[in-house]
């Protein structure tokens, strides 16, 4: 861990339990004791292992199925299921229950949503990453963004994908002050941070 950035190997995590996740092991892999202003947890979800959350008016979450399948229902509404590939963002007026329908895994960010005047709060956000188009980035076809929330004010977070093809990367050194994740998907590359 650095002053601004933390690389913390998967192998080296240990597996915790949270309460309002019955049956779910889950490991985290950033939080505010390192800096950043939001949680974003890896979840083991063996079938029937379940997490809920009723609307606190505060914290905004997103969900990322990275295997298996999981049933998502807001607000005591209808159960939407969301496969490998599908995400969830919810607004911290929204109440939730997810349910493995097997095994799973799923990446959870969380944070305070950052209200703007002016500006309405989102209604719940659902898709599948094979629902995005993929964008050519800076002119280069090896490298391709996907934006899973779209690029709008009323959004006060990103979630992206970007695929490099081997040999390919950003063009620019990356430098702002937004603070961000990174989760490796597949395959495996380089990631210069600072001069390490």
């Amino acid at each position: 861990m650095r002053s601004r950035y933390a690389l913390l190997p998967l192998e080296g995590i240990p597996a915790s339990r949270l309460p309002e996740w019955t049956g779910a092991e889950a490991r985290v892999l950033a939080a505010p004791v390192l800096g950043a202003q939001f949680v974003e947890y890896l979840l083991t979800m063996p079938k029937g292992a379940a997490g809920e959350h009723p609307s606190d008016g505060a914290i905004e979450f997103f969900f990322y199925v990275l295997t298996g399948s999981v049933t998502l229902t807001i607000n005591k509404g209808k159960r939407q299921t969301l496969r490998e590939g599908g995400f969830a963002l919810l607004p911290p007026t929204a109440d939730f229950r997810i349910v493995a329908t097997r095994a799973s895994t799923v990446l959870m960010l969380r944070k305070p949503y950052e209200h703007a005047d002016g500006i309405p709060m989102f209604a719940p956000l659902i898709g599948n990453q094979d629902q995005v188009k993929p964008t050519i980035f800076c002119g280069d076809p090896g490298a391709r963004l996907q934006l899973l929330i779209p690029d709008d004010l009323q959004y006060d977070l990103a979630m992206n994908i970007f695929t490099f093809d081997v040999g390919h990367s950003l063009p620019v050194v990356e430098t702002h002050v937004m603070e961000h994740g990174l989760y490796f998907l597949q395959g495996k590359g380089v990631y210069y941070l600072d001069d390490t």
